[in-house]
Parts: C-alpha cells; sequence; structure tokens
C-alpha cells in the first residue's frame, strides 16, 4: 500500500493528480509545522498550510512549485514503512540552502492522516518562518 501512496503523492507534487490535496488528505488530517506550535487539526487548515509551503517553496526565479520540472526543490531520501514515510528534501530560496523531512502517516483507507515537517538550518527555518506568515496572512484575506 506505501508504494501506491508515494506514487500519488509524487504525481501530486508533479501537478498531475487529479484532485490534488482534497483527494490525499483524510478529513482528521493533523499538520505539524516546523515553526508553529500546536498541531493543526482538519483537512482544511492542514490543506491551507501544505498549499503555503508549496507557494513558499515554489522558486521565485523559475515561478516552479516544488517537485515540477525546473523547481529547486527535491526529494533526496524516502524511508518507507507500512503506513509512514520519511522523505528528506533539499532547496534553496534566495540563496538560503534548505534541508528537511516530510514525515507521512496514511490510514487505512490510504489518505495521509499526518504531516509533520521538520527544518534545517536556523537560517532556513528563519527565514521560511518570515515567508510562511507572509503566504498565510495573504491566503487568509
Amino acid at each position: 500500500m506505501i508504494e501506491q501512496n508515494m506514487k500519488r503523492w509524487h504525481a501530486h507534487m508533479r501537478g498531475e493528480l487529479p484532485g490534488g490535496l482534497d483527494e490525499l488528505l483524510a478529513d482528521d488530517c493533523v499538520f505539524f509545522s516546523p515553526v508553529v506550535f500546536t498541531p493543526q487539526k482538519g483537512k482544511d487548515l492542514t490543506r491551507m498550510y501544505l498549499s503555503a509551503a508549496g507557494s513558499t517553496f515554489g522558486d521565485g526565479d523559475t515561478d516552479q512549485q516544488p517537485g515540477q520540472p525546473g523547481s529547486k526543490f527535491r526529494y533526496t531520501k524516502e524511508i518507507l514503512g507500512e503506513h509512514h514515510a520519511v522523505l528528506e528534501f533539499e532547496s534553496e530560496i534566495e540563496g538560503t540552502y534548505i534541508n528537511g523531512i516530510d514525515m507521512i502517516s496514511w490510514n487505512d483507507a490510504g489518505q495521509i492522516c499526518e504531516f509533520k515537517v521538520m527544518i534545517r538550518p536556523l537560517q532556513a527555518v528563519n527565514m521560511l518562518h518570515a515567508k510562511m506568515k507572509a503566504m498565510l496572512e495573504k491566503m487568509q484575506g
């Protein structure tokens, strides 16, 4: 099951999954941000945070979203379990190197029920915090 879930996740990242995050996320999904202390609970909040991250990680100089051709965002490692995946990624925004992991858990229906992001180094965390805050404010109107 994990292999099929990963295929769907990577298709989403390439912009090739009909339904995108709406198809992937469970209604009770929980998102753990590297810059927000409290878990963000529910499909709507998880979608908002992942969408904001996609826009933030999109390359300003190439206008590409993460995972799409031309993007600097790339997964470098995958560790897979029965219902869990740890995906290491690298990127660069405005000359700042970013290294992190996405820890994703799926329920028995093949939907994401937990998504946790961890980022390093500190300069990247600080920069992403400011950019995510601005993006979330923009998205909330």
